[in-house]
């Protein structure tokens, strides 16, 4: 598990959250990791017709080839922790999804083994924001759950926890931090159903006596 955390404070509610994912993750017997993004981004997306290195390689130079081939590419769930700023995610986690093109685009040599290691995995997404309204959250679940479709993964939960001081998040009443470690430790066997008009189904979501 992944969990990529795009705030860029380190014990702020969005980190608290995070912990809490990875706790739960811990619980159920995986190995977790916590990714600040910005530890390992520096620079926006360019243009890659012509920036990118004559090797295919891209050409800025920080840390997201690190990032995106050792931790993102291998892991089977990935648990993206964002702030909701002006109502979507952070810039930090926008500029994780906007880098992953220099990769999977045709002009990369590796493109194939790119796409097809980006798909299938699972995806949990956990927000924190100061406002209770919860239209604040949907555009970014929107986002989330388009960004699962398009690469064939699951979109298993969403979390949000209401804070604005650093580790605010605690006190809030509806227990996020619950969920986030629920999450955590549920995310790879959790049951996920996304129905099409022709999708065979049962009359009954959970077995009997359940």
């Amino acid at each position: 598990m992944l969990i990529l955390v795009g705030s860029p404070r380190r014990n702020g509610n969005s980190a608290t959250l995070a912990e809490a994912v990875a706790q739960g993750a811990r619980e159920a017997g995986q190995t977790p990791r916590i990714a600040f993004i910005d530890d390992y981004i520096t620079s926006f997306l360019r243009d890659c017709r012509k920036c990118r290195k004559d090797d295919g390689e891209c050409s800025i130079e920080d840390r997201f080839r690190e990032l995106f081939f050792e931790a993102f590419l291998p892991a089977e769930a990935v648990v993206f922790c964002t702030p909701i700023y002006w109502y979507g995610v952070s810039a930090q986690t926008k500029a994780f999804f906007d880098r992953t093109f220099c990769y999977y685009a045709a002009s990369y040599p590796n493109s194939g083994e790119v796409v097809t290691r980006m798909q299938g995995k699972r995806i949990g997404l956990v927000l924190a924001s100061e406002e209770t309204y919860p239209g604040a959250s949907l555009g970014i679940i929107h986002q989330i759950q388009e960004y699962s479709r398009y690469t064939n993964s699951d979109f298993v939960g969403v979390v949000r926890g209401i804070g604005n001081s650093r580790g605010e998040v605690t006190s809030d009443p509806c227990k996020p931090l619950a969920e986030a470690e629920a999450l955590g430790r549920e995310i790879l066997g959790r049951k996920f159903s996304d129905y099409h008009i022709d999708t065979p189904r049962a009359g009954r979501v959970w077995p009997a006596g359940n």
